[in-house]
Protein backbone atom coordinates (compact mmCIF):
# COMPACT_ATOMS: atom_id res chain seq x y z
CA UNK A 1 0.00 0.00 0.00
CA UNK A 2 2.69 2.59 1.12
CA UNK A 3 4.58 1.49 -2.81
CA UNK A 4 1.68 2.34 -4.19
CA UNK A 5 1.17 5.52 -2.22
CA UNK A 6 4.75 6.44 -3.00
CA UNK A 7 4.03 5.69 -7.30
CA UNK A 8 0.83 7.68 -7.04
CA UNK A 9 2.79 10.71 -5.77
CA UNK A 10 5.68 10.38 -7.54
CA UNK A 11 3.18 10.24 -10.69
CA UNK A 12 1.93 13.61 -10.12
CA UNK A 13 4.93 15.57 -8.90
CA UNK A 14 5.96 14.28 -12.85
CA UNK A 15 2.83 15.78 -14.02
CA UNK A 16 3.23 19.06 -11.96
CA UNK A 17 7.16 19.27 -13.12
CA UNK A 18 6.21 19.12 -16.98
CA UNK A 19 3.66 21.80 -16.69
CA UNK A 20 6.13 23.98 -14.89
CA UNK A 21 8.26 22.87 -17.93
CA UNK A 22 5.93 23.68 -20.46
CA UNK A 23 4.69 26.89 -18.98
CA UNK A 24 8.48 28.03 -19.13
CA UNK A 25 8.48 27.38 -23.07
CA UNK A 26 4.67 28.08 -24.13
CA UNK A 27 4.53 31.51 -21.78
CA UNK A 28 1.22 30.85 -20.68
CA UNK A 29 -1.08 27.84 -19.72
CA UNK A 30 -5.16 27.95 -18.92
CA UNK A 31 -6.78 25.57 -16.52
CA UNK A 32 -8.83 24.20 -19.60
CA UNK A 33 -5.09 23.10 -20.98
CA UNK A 34 -3.61 21.71 -17.60
CA UNK A 35 -6.83 19.55 -17.04
CA UNK A 36 -6.86 18.18 -19.97
CA UNK A 37 -2.79 17.39 -20.06
CA UNK A 38 -3.33 16.07 -16.74
CA UNK A 39 -6.03 13.68 -17.85
CA UNK A 40 -3.85 12.64 -21.44
CA UNK A 41 -1.11 11.84 -18.78
CA UNK A 42 -3.58 9.58 -16.60
CA UNK A 43 -4.92 7.81 -19.80
CA UNK A 44 -1.35 6.71 -20.67
CA UNK A 45 -1.31 4.94 -17.38
CA UNK A 46 -4.71 3.06 -17.52
CA UNK A 47 -3.26 1.87 -20.91
CA UNK A 48 0.14 0.37 -19.41
CA UNK A 49 -2.38 -1.20 -16.67
CA UNK A 50 -4.79 -2.29 -19.66
CA UNK A 51 -1.77 -3.78 -21.29
CA UNK A 52 -0.63 -5.78 -18.10
CA UNK A 53 -3.88 -7.87 -18.36
CA UNK A 54 -4.01 -8.19 -21.86
CA UNK A 55 -0.40 -9.30 -22.59
CA UNK A 56 -0.12 -12.24 -24.98
CA UNK A 57 -0.17 -12.31 -28.84
CA UNK A 58 -2.68 -14.73 -30.34
CA UNK A 59 -0.97 -17.44 -30.89
CA UNK A 60 -0.08 -18.32 -27.05
CA UNK A 61 -2.35 -20.01 -25.10
CA UNK A 62 -3.69 -18.48 -21.91
CA UNK A 63 -5.73 -19.79 -18.70
CA UNK A 64 -8.28 -17.26 -18.48
CA UNK A 65 -8.93 -18.01 -15.09
CA UNK A 66 -5.61 -16.26 -14.40
CA UNK A 67 -5.77 -12.02 -15.06
CA UNK A 68 -4.88 -12.42 -18.56
CA UNK A 69 -6.21 -11.78 -22.02
CA UNK A 70 -5.25 -10.88 -25.47
CA UNK A 71 -3.40 -7.73 -26.60
CA UNK A 72 -5.19 -5.54 -29.05
CA UNK A 73 -1.82 -5.04 -30.77
CA UNK A 74 -0.23 -7.79 -33.00
CA UNK A 75 3.22 -9.21 -32.10
CA UNK A 76 6.70 -7.28 -33.67
CA UNK A 77 4.55 -4.89 -35.55
CA UNK A 78 4.25 -3.02 -32.48
CA UNK A 79 7.00 -1.42 -33.68
CA UNK A 80 5.17 0.88 -36.40
CA UNK A 81 2.57 1.91 -34.25
CA UNK A 82 5.40 3.25 -31.35
CA UNK A 83 6.96 4.82 -34.06
CA UNK A 84 3.64 6.99 -34.98
CA UNK A 85 2.47 7.21 -31.23
CA UNK A 86 6.32 9.29 -30.27
CA UNK A 87 6.10 11.49 -33.69
CA UNK A 88 2.35 12.10 -32.74
CA UNK A 89 2.65 12.88 -29.26
CA UNK A 90 6.06 15.38 -29.66
CA UNK A 91 4.64 17.12 -32.88
CA UNK A 92 1.70 17.31 -30.29
CA UNK A 93 3.66 19.61 -28.51
CA UNK A 94 5.34 21.06 -30.51
CA UNK A 95 2.59 22.79 -32.06
CA UNK A 96 0.91 23.19 -28.77
CA UNK A 97 3.64 25.25 -27.30
CA UNK A 98 5.36 26.91 -30.50
CA UNK A 99 2.30 26.83 -33.16
CA UNK A 100 2.74 29.34 -35.42
CA UNK A 101 5.70 30.06 -34.64
CA UNK A 102 7.63 27.08 -35.39
CA UNK A 103 9.87 26.76 -38.66
CA UNK A 104 7.44 25.90 -41.39
CA UNK A 105 9.04 22.78 -42.61
CA UNK A 106 8.73 21.34 -38.81
CA UNK A 107 5.15 22.78 -38.52
CA UNK A 108 4.20 20.76 -41.82
CA UNK A 109 5.55 17.47 -40.93
CA UNK A 110 4.30 18.42 -37.34
CA UNK A 111 0.73 19.06 -38.99
CA UNK A 112 1.28 15.48 -41.15
CA UNK A 113 1.82 13.41 -37.86
CA UNK A 114 -1.55 14.97 -36.57
CA UNK A 115 -3.46 13.35 -39.73
CA UNK A 116 -1.25 10.71 -39.94
CA UNK A 117 -2.19 10.14 -35.72
CA UNK A 118 -6.48 11.17 -36.40
CA UNK A 119 -6.53 7.98 -38.67
CA UNK A 120 -4.59 5.51 -36.43
CA UNK A 121 -5.94 6.59 -33.26
CA UNK A 122 -9.74 6.53 -34.97
CA UNK A 123 -8.60 2.94 -36.07
CA UNK A 124 -7.89 2.07 -32.87
CA UNK A 125 -10.69 2.95 -31.34
CA UNK A 126 -13.25 0.49 -33.53
CA UNK A 127 -10.33 -2.35 -32.63
CA UNK A 128 -10.54 -1.92 -28.33
CA UNK A 129 -14.85 -1.10 -28.60
CA UNK A 130 -15.20 -4.42 -29.86
CA UNK A 131 -13.40 -7.28 -27.48
CA UNK A 132 -15.30 -10.61 -28.15
CA UNK A 133 -14.23 -13.06 -25.04
CA UNK A 134 -17.12 -15.49 -25.74
CA UNK A 135 -13.88 -18.09 -27.33
CA UNK A 136 -12.19 -17.98 -24.00
CA UNK A 137 -15.04 -20.00 -22.01
CA UNK A 138 -15.64 -18.80 -18.50
CA UNK A 139 -13.78 -15.22 -18.59
CA UNK A 140 -16.02 -12.67 -18.37
CA UNK A 141 -13.77 -10.07 -17.09
CA UNK A 142 -13.53 -7.06 -20.33
CA UNK A 143 -11.79 -4.15 -18.73
CA UNK A 144 -9.54 -3.64 -21.51
CA UNK A 145 -11.89 -1.95 -23.56
CA UNK A 146 -12.13 0.47 -20.48
CA UNK A 147 -8.98 1.18 -19.64
CA UNK A 148 -7.76 1.14 -23.66
CA UNK A 149 -10.30 3.86 -24.79
CA UNK A 150 -9.06 7.24 -23.26
CA UNK A 151 -5.84 7.76 -24.74
CA UNK A 152 -6.51 7.31 -28.10
CA UNK A 153 -9.93 9.21 -27.91
CA UNK A 154 -7.93 11.83 -26.04
CA UNK A 155 -5.59 11.85 -28.83
CA UNK A 156 -8.21 12.17 -31.49
CA UNK A 157 -9.68 15.10 -29.65
CA UNK A 158 -6.35 16.77 -29.01
CA UNK A 159 -5.19 16.09 -32.57
CA UNK A 160 -8.46 17.61 -34.16
CA UNK A 161 -7.84 21.01 -31.64
CA UNK A 162 -4.67 21.64 -32.44
CA UNK A 163 -5.69 21.35 -36.39
CA UNK A 164 -8.44 23.87 -35.94
CA UNK A 165 -6.11 26.08 -34.00
CA UNK A 166 -3.23 26.50 -36.29
CA UNK A 167 -6.00 26.47 -39.16
CA UNK A 168 -7.65 29.76 -37.15
CA UNK A 169 -4.13 31.52 -36.56
CA UNK A 170 -3.32 30.99 -40.50
CA UNK A 171 -6.34 32.64 -41.90
CA UNK A 172 -5.65 35.87 -39.60
CA UNK A 173 -2.12 35.94 -40.66
CA UNK A 174 -3.31 35.42 -44.45
CA UNK A 175 -6.10 38.08 -43.92
CA UNK A 176 -3.68 40.52 -42.59
CA UNK A 177 -1.16 40.46 -45.23
CA UNK A 178 -1.53 42.86 -47.77
CA UNK A 179 0.78 43.46 -50.98
CA UNK A 180 1.17 46.75 -53.04
CA UNK A 181 0.36 44.86 -56.18
CA UNK A 182 -3.51 44.48 -56.73
CA UNK A 183 -2.94 41.19 -58.36
CA UNK A 184 -0.98 39.48 -55.51
CA UNK A 185 -3.58 40.77 -53.25
CA UNK A 186 -6.18 39.17 -55.02
CA UNK A 187 -4.53 35.87 -55.55
CA UNK A 188 -3.81 35.68 -51.30
CA UNK A 189 -7.41 36.38 -50.79
CA UNK A 190 -8.51 33.18 -52.76
CA UNK A 191 -5.50 30.93 -51.32
CA UNK A 192 -5.46 32.32 -47.93
CA UNK A 193 -7.99 29.50 -46.91
CA UNK A 194 -6.37 26.61 -49.10
CA UNK A 195 -2.75 27.00 -48.85
CA UNK A 196 -1.60 26.89 -45.48
CA UNK A 197 0.61 24.88 -44.12
CA UNK A 198 -2.62 22.53 -43.03
CA UNK A 199 -3.10 21.92 -46.54
CA UNK A 200 0.48 21.24 -47.21
CA UNK A 201 0.16 18.69 -44.68
CA UNK A 202 -2.61 17.04 -46.26
CA UNK A 203 -0.76 17.31 -49.82
CA UNK A 204 2.06 14.98 -48.62
CA UNK A 205 0.51 13.13 -45.98
CA UNK A 206 0.22 9.89 -48.80
CA UNK A 207 3.66 10.55 -50.08
CA UNK A 208 5.06 11.25 -46.33
CA UNK A 209 3.62 8.26 -45.14
CA UNK A 210 4.45 5.97 -47.83
CA UNK A 211 8.84 7.40 -47.24
CA UNK A 212 8.28 6.14 -43.21
CA UNK A 213 7.09 3.00 -44.18
CA UNK A 214 9.73 2.57 -46.63
CA UNK A 215 12.36 3.46 -43.73
CA UNK A 216 10.40 0.70 -41.21
CA UNK A 217 10.90 -2.42 -43.88
CA UNK A 218 14.88 -1.25 -43.91
CA UNK A 219 14.72 -2.01 -39.93
CA UNK A 220 12.44 -5.51 -40.33
CA UNK A 221 9.10 -4.42 -40.35
CA UNK A 222 6.71 -5.58 -43.05
CA UNK A 223 5.61 -3.58 -45.67
CA UNK A 224 2.16 -3.81 -44.44
CA UNK A 225 2.92 -3.33 -40.65
CA UNK A 226 0.01 -0.75 -39.95
CA UNK A 227 -2.25 -3.72 -41.04
CA UNK A 228 -0.68 -6.26 -39.28
CA UNK A 229 -0.98 -5.05 -35.84
CA UNK A 230 -4.56 -4.61 -35.66
CA UNK A 231 -5.28 -7.88 -37.68
CA UNK A 232 -2.83 -10.28 -36.23
CA UNK A 233 -4.54 -10.47 -33.02
CA UNK A 234 -6.95 -12.34 -31.71
CA UNK A 235 -10.53 -11.87 -29.81
CA UNK A 236 -10.28 -8.15 -31.59
CA UNK A 237 -12.58 -6.03 -33.76
CA UNK A 238 -9.70 -6.28 -36.60
CA UNK A 239 -8.66 -9.81 -36.04
CA UNK A 240 -7.73 -12.32 -38.12
CA UNK A 241 -6.44 -14.88 -36.25
CA UNK A 242 -7.46 -17.54 -33.83
CA UNK A 243 -5.79 -18.59 -30.61
CA UNK A 244 -5.10 -22.12 -29.39
CA UNK A 245 -7.53 -23.56 -27.01
CA UNK A 246 -7.72 -22.27 -23.31
CA UNK A 247 -5.47 -24.07 -20.85
CA UNK A 248 -7.38 -26.23 -18.57
CA UNK A 249 -6.87 -24.49 -15.22
CA UNK A 250 -6.05 -28.07 -13.38
CA UNK A 251 -2.68 -28.87 -16.01
CA UNK A 252 -2.76 -30.29 -19.29
CA UNK A 253 0.50 -32.74 -17.84
CA UNK A 254 2.51 -32.88 -21.47
CA UNK A 255 -0.26 -31.01 -22.73
CA UNK A 256 0.68 -27.81 -21.51
CA UNK A 257 4.07 -28.21 -22.93
CA UNK A 258 2.21 -28.20 -26.31
CA UNK A 259 -0.01 -25.22 -25.41
CA UNK A 260 2.38 -23.22 -24.14
CA UNK A 261 6.34 -23.74 -25.35
CA UNK A 262 7.64 -21.96 -27.98
CA UNK A 263 6.17 -23.13 -31.68
CA UNK A 264 9.87 -23.33 -33.07
CA UNK A 265 11.29 -25.38 -30.33
CA UNK A 266 7.82 -27.57 -28.92
CA UNK A 267 6.99 -27.55 -32.79
CA UNK A 268 3.13 -27.98 -32.23
CA UNK A 269 1.76 -30.14 -34.94
CA UNK A 270 -2.16 -29.69 -34.95
CA UNK A 271 -5.54 -29.32 -32.49
CA UNK A 272 -6.36 -32.10 -30.75
CA UNK A 273 -9.15 -33.48 -28.46
CA UNK A 274 -8.55 -35.02 -25.02
CA UNK A 275 -11.51 -35.00 -22.53
CA UNK A 276 -13.93 -33.71 -24.78
CA UNK A 277 -11.72 -30.64 -24.42
CA UNK A 278 -9.37 -29.01 -27.39
CA UNK A 279 -5.82 -29.15 -27.19
CA UNK A 280 -2.63 -28.47 -28.86
CA UNK A 281 -0.73 -31.65 -29.67
CA UNK A 282 2.94 -32.14 -31.02
CA UNK A 283 4.60 -35.16 -32.03
CA UNK A 284 6.11 -35.72 -28.22
CA UNK A 285 2.71 -35.86 -26.78
CA UNK A 286 1.88 -38.23 -29.59
CA UNK A 287 4.68 -40.59 -29.01
CA UNK A 288 3.75 -40.76 -24.99
CA UNK A 289 0.43 -41.14 -25.64
CA UNK A 290 1.19 -43.85 -27.92
CA UNK A 291 3.27 -45.46 -25.65
CA UNK A 292 1.00 -45.65 -22.63
CA UNK A 293 -1.32 -46.95 -25.23
CA UNK A 294 0.63 -49.59 -25.57
CA UNK A 295 1.60 -50.31 -21.89
CA UNK A 296 -2.06 -50.64 -21.40
CA UNK A 297 -2.18 -53.34 -23.97
CA UNK A 298 0.21 -55.59 -23.10
CA UNK A 299 -0.85 -54.98 -19.23
CA UNK A 300 -3.53 -53.18 -17.77
CA UNK A 301 -2.47 -53.41 -13.64
CA UNK A 302 1.04 -51.98 -14.90
CA UNK A 303 -0.63 -49.42 -16.66
CA UNK A 304 -2.84 -48.68 -14.07
CA UNK A 305 -0.01 -48.28 -11.34
CA UNK A 306 1.89 -45.90 -14.07
CA UNK A 307 -0.93 -43.55 -14.39
CA UNK A 308 -1.81 -42.88 -10.79
CA UNK A 309 1.38 -42.45 -10.11
CA UNK A 310 1.47 -39.75 -13.65
CA UNK A 311 -1.67 -38.46 -12.49
CA UNK A 312 -0.12 -37.76 -9.03
CA UNK A 313 2.94 -36.38 -9.78
CA UNK A 314 2.34 -34.85 -13.01
CA UNK A 315 -0.59 -32.64 -12.07
CA UNK A 316 2.12 -30.76 -9.23
CA UNK A 317 4.36 -30.95 -11.65
CA UNK A 318 2.02 -29.45 -14.62
CA UNK A 319 1.24 -26.31 -12.00
CA UNK A 320 4.58 -25.19 -11.77
CA UNK A 321 4.76 -25.56 -16.00
CA UNK A 322 3.47 -22.01 -16.10
CA UNK A 323 5.57 -20.30 -18.84
CA UNK A 324 6.63 -20.33 -22.26
CA UNK A 325 10.25 -21.05 -20.61
CA UNK A 326 9.16 -23.45 -18.48
CA UNK A 327 7.49 -25.40 -21.17
CA UNK A 328 10.61 -25.13 -23.50
CA UNK A 329 12.96 -26.70 -20.87
CA UNK A 330 10.25 -29.68 -19.81
CA UNK A 331 10.12 -30.13 -23.62
CA UNK A 332 14.08 -30.53 -23.88
CA UNK A 333 14.32 -32.77 -20.92
CA UNK A 334 11.86 -35.11 -21.69
CA UNK A 335 13.89 -35.48 -24.93
CA UNK A 336 15.40 -38.52 -24.33
CA UNK A 337 12.60 -40.19 -22.49
CA UNK A 338 10.64 -39.68 -25.85
CA UNK A 339 13.24 -41.46 -27.69
CA UNK A 340 13.19 -44.41 -25.54
CA UNK A 341 9.12 -44.21 -26.08
CA UNK A 342 9.41 -43.85 -29.73
CA UNK A 343 12.51 -46.87 -29.59
CA UNK A 344 10.36 -49.20 -27.95
CA UNK A 345 7.30 -48.88 -29.87
CA UNK A 346 9.49 -49.46 -32.82
CA UNK A 347 10.38 -52.62 -31.55
CA UNK A 348 7.24 -54.18 -30.24
CA UNK A 349 4.49 -52.37 -32.44
CA UNK A 350 4.00 -53.75 -35.96
CA UNK A 351 2.78 -49.86 -37.57
CA UNK A 352 4.23 -47.77 -34.61
CA UNK A 353 3.74 -44.54 -36.80
CA UNK A 354 0.26 -45.53 -37.44
CA UNK A 355 -0.69 -45.87 -33.57
CA UNK A 356 1.09 -42.11 -32.70
CA UNK A 357 -0.61 -40.46 -36.16
CA UNK A 358 -3.95 -41.60 -34.39
CA UNK A 359 -3.64 -39.98 -30.76
CA UNK A 360 -6.17 -37.05 -30.19
CA UNK A 361 -7.21 -37.38 -33.30
CA UNK A 362 -10.35 -34.63 -33.29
Amino acid sequence: MGELLLLIISFFIFIFLCIIGLKKKKGSINAIEIILFIIYIISFALFALGLLTHSNQYYTAIDPIDPECYIPFGGQHIITLLLYFICFNVSAVLIWVKGRKLPPLILVLSLIFLFIGIVINLVILLQITSHNTESLGHYKENAGTFLFIFTPLLSFIIALLLIIQIIRKEKIIAKNKTYKNNFLNYCNTILANRFDESIWALILFIPFFIIITIILTLFGQDIDSISKVFTETTTWAFSQKTHPPILDHQGHYLCTVAAKGSPKIVKPIRLGKRNAKIIIVNRQLQIANAFEEMIQDLSPKFHNFVRTNYDKYGYNLSLKINSKTGSNITYILMKPLEWVFLISLYLICKTPEKKISKQYKI
